[in-house]
Order: C-alpha cells, then sequence, then structure tokens
C-alpha cells in the first residue's frame, strides 16, 4: 500500500476544516499596505496542542509567551500578526507579547493560558500596541468556519510571501472520519533548524499530548527542517499543532491500527506547507527537489541534500539554466559527511551528468530546455556507501532575491 492510498487530500480544504476551529483575519494597520496584518485561530473546545520552535538564540517575545501557554499541553486559540516580528524589542516587547495574549483571551472568551501568540515582519521594532488593541477588539466578528475565514487568516500571517500555503487531507481512525488541515508563510530567511516560518495546524482527531508532541517533531525533521532558501533561520519561527478531539474517534495512540496511516497524512500536510514554502522563496522562479539515495545513513544523506540545496552557487547555476554539475558534487563534497569520492552519480530530471563521479557525455540543449521549461528542478545524487536515504527542497537564487532584502524595511 503506497503512503498517499492511507489518506485523501481535501482540494480547497483550510484550516477550519476540522470540527471545533473557526478562523480570520483583518487590517489593522502594522503593515504600510491595506493588506490583512492580524488573524485568529479559536478552537470550541481546550484543544491539546504541541509546539516546535526556532533554534535560533536570539527568540521573539511571543515565544516565550507560547511556551508558558502549552505549559500544561492545551490551547484554545492563537493570536498572530504580521508586519511586525516583535523579536529583540527587551521588556518592552515582551510585555506587548503578554498583552496581546491577555487582550485575545479576554475578546475570544478564552483562558489567557489557553492563548498562543506569533509575531512575524521586521526585527527591533516595538509593535503599535494601539492598532493591535483596536485590532483584536474587532477580530472576533471576523471568525468563522467557513472558507472566507481561512481565506482572510492565510492573507494575514503573509509578510514577503506571494501566495497563501494551506493543506488540508483526510484520513480514517477506527472507522471515524477524521480531518488535518495547516496553514503556513514563509518566505525569506528559510533554512534549515525548524525552518523559517509561521505554521499552523488544526485537526479535529482526538489524541494525547505526548503522541501529538512526537509526531509533530518527527514530521518537522522530514519536512520543514528540509527546505531552504537563503540559509538564514529567524528570531521568530514556531509551528503550531491543535487538536479539538471532536470527530468522535476512538483516542488515537502509537499503538493504534490506524496510527500509521494519521501519521503519514499529518506528514503530507507538513510536506505540502514546506514545498510551498520553498516553491515561494523571496524572487524564486523554480523549486529544487534535491533527492540523495545511497548514504551511509539518513542522517548523512540529509546533510548531503541540505548542502546541495542550499549553495548559492547551485541556486544561481539554476536560475541561469547552466547544467553545471561541478557545483553539485562540489557542495557533496562539502557537506561533512563520509562520501566515496570516486562512485557519485548525478541527474538533473532524467539527464545522467555523471557516473561514477565522471562526466557523462549530455545534450546541453536537451539539459538547457529541462532546466528553463520546468518549474521544479529534480537533482538526483545517488552514493554507493549504504541504504540511507533523504530529500530536501529549496528553490533557485534570482537578481529579485537582492532587491526584496536590499529594501525590506523600506
Amino acid at each position: 500500500m503506497s503512503e498517499h492510498s492511507l489518506y485523501t487530500v481535501v482540494d480547497g480544504g483550510s484550516i477550519t476544516a476540522p470540527k471545533g476551529f473557526i478562523a480570520g483575519g483583518l487590517h489593522c494597520g502594522l503593515k504600510k499596505t491595506e493588506r490583512n496584518d492580524l488573524a485568529a485561530i479559536r478552537c470550541e473546545v481546550p484543544a491539546t496542542a504541541a509546539a516546535v520552535y526556532t533554534t535560533n538564540v536570539f527568540q521573539a517575545a511571543p515565544l516565550k509567551v507560547t511556551r508558558e501557554s502549552l505549559a500544561d499541553g492545551t490551547l484554545q486559540a492563537v493570536i498572530v500578526n504580521s508586519g511586525n516580528a516583535n523579536a529583540c524589542t527587551g521588556e518592552q516587547g515582551e510585555a506587548d507579547a503578554y498583552e496581546m495574549r491577555a487582550a485575545a483571551a479576554r475578546h475570544l472568551g478564552v483562558n489567557e493560558l489557553d492563548v498562543a501568540v506569533a509575531s512575524t515582519g521586521v526585527i527591533g521594532e516595538l509593535l503599535k500596541m494601539d492598532c493591535v488593541r483596536s485590532g483584536i477588539e474587532g477580530l472576533p466578528e471576523k471568525l468563522d468556519a467557513g472558507a472566507a475565514g481561512a481565506e482572510e487568516f492565510s492573507q494575514a500571517i503573509l509578510t514577503t510571501d506571494l501566495v497563501k500555503k494551506e493543506s488540508c487531507v483526510k484520513v480514517t481512525v477506527g472507522g471515524t472520519e477524521v480531518i488535518i488541515a495547516g496553514a503556513a508563510k514563509g518566505s525569506g530567511m528559510i533554512h534549515p533548524n525548524m525552518a523559517t516560518m509561521l505554521g499552523f495546524m488544526t485537526t479535529d482527531v482526538l489524541i494525547d499530548g505526548e503522541d501529538l508532541l512526537g509526531l509533530l517533531r518527527t514530521a518537522t525533521n522530514s519536512t520543514f527542517n528540509m527546505i531552504t532558501v537563503d540559509g538564514d533561520t529567524s528570531t521568530n519561527d514556531m509551528l503550531v499543532a491543535m487538536a479539538s478531539g471532536l470527530a468522535g474517534n476512538e483516542k488515537l495512540t502509537r499503538e493504534h491500527a490506524d496510527w500509521e496511516a494519521f501519521a503519514a497524512a499529518f506528514t503530507h500536510v507538513c510536506r505540502s506547507l514546506a514545498m510551498a514554502i520553498a516553491r515561494d522563496g523571496e524572487g524564486a522562479t523554480k523549486l529544487i527537489e534535491v533527492q540523495v539515495s545511497g548514504a551511509v545513513q539518513d542522517e548523512a544523506a540529509a546533510a548531503i541534500a541540505k548542502t546541495v540545496v542550499g549553495s548559492s552557487l547551485v541556486k544561481s547555476a539554476i536560475f541561469g539554466a547552466d547544467a553545471n554539475w561541478g557545483r553539485i558534487i562540489a557542495a557533496v563534497g562539502r557537506a561533512g559527511v563520509p562520501v566515496s569520492p570516486e562512485r557519485v552519480d548525478i541527474k538533473l530530471g532524467e539527464i545522467e551528468v555523471l557516473r561514477g563521479s565522471r562526466p557523462v557525455a549530455f545534450d546541453e540543449e536537451q539539459a538547457l530546455h529541462y532546466l528553463q521549461k520546468t518549474d521544479t528542478v529534480l537533482i538526483s545524487v545517488t552514493l554507493s556507501d549504504g541504504s540511507g536515504s533523504a530529500t530536501a527542497w529549496g528553490c533557485d537564487l534570482t537578481y529579485d532575491y537582492v532587491r526584496i532584502n536590499a529594501a525590506y524595511r523600506t
């Protein structure tokens, strides 16, 4: 049975698809444009919840607040703003994050310790709290369980993103249909280390907190931790999962017969969101997928895949449609893991360019056409050192990436 046969993708599904969740967003004035910049998710009941966070030493104030809220393993709401990261803002920034939590709890009618806070945007600037206060006051009437609320939420969390990122699947647990959904933002400052992004997952499955956290960590390692855009890890990265338990299924545990199916479905949502972030990298024109097989172990394959997809030279070559396999093998060799240097094969799509670490004559025009016309460039690296394998995703490096980031604050 293939992984995909274990679950069904829900076209048009959103974070409000699982039972018990409503969402919405609005423009409160944090962004200079009229785009939404404040949003919330609310669950009908206190939900089993878990989260993973950035590994950056400098962690934004909202992360501290959210960790405290999640100490008992439950959440009922998430308040999130874009346009300002509330990072490196000292005691005032921390006080502002706590005020956001308190205001959201009051207006959404939930316990203050059941509210997570997330922020994304410019680092080192204080929040315009007058805007935040008025925005939170107006949020409740914007929340609904339909597609409109989910759309407003997804738009509100974006910064330099060009498109929203959503994913939804359904899977059967003990004869009961449960739904898993997610929404995320991320376009720049993206690098493995939890990835650099905000992500929110909802599900109506009944599950214990420890099992949910374990699954979240495992899925993150093979998805969000396997993407890169520019090699930078932000101060605000957070992925929060909430399970309402309202699907009516018997409690899901690791010993349950349907655990594998649920885990596959959960990972699919994470992978879809992660790939969407990589595809929407700032200024990107191509998604790059690097598949490594034959490494000494999976961890070694992951290190190689991430090194190749994160190489500025590889990324530039893909943008220029240059089949320069030398940049790929150079990245393989500097990944810091054991590799037999005389036994490496490389393909660009189906075009073999290296066999046994020696050049293979290939049609340059065919390679040029492939690199120019496909929107997803596949780089396959086959080693002869073991059974380890991994896949990483990234994007090409373009002139627009420099333009966007040279004027990020202005």
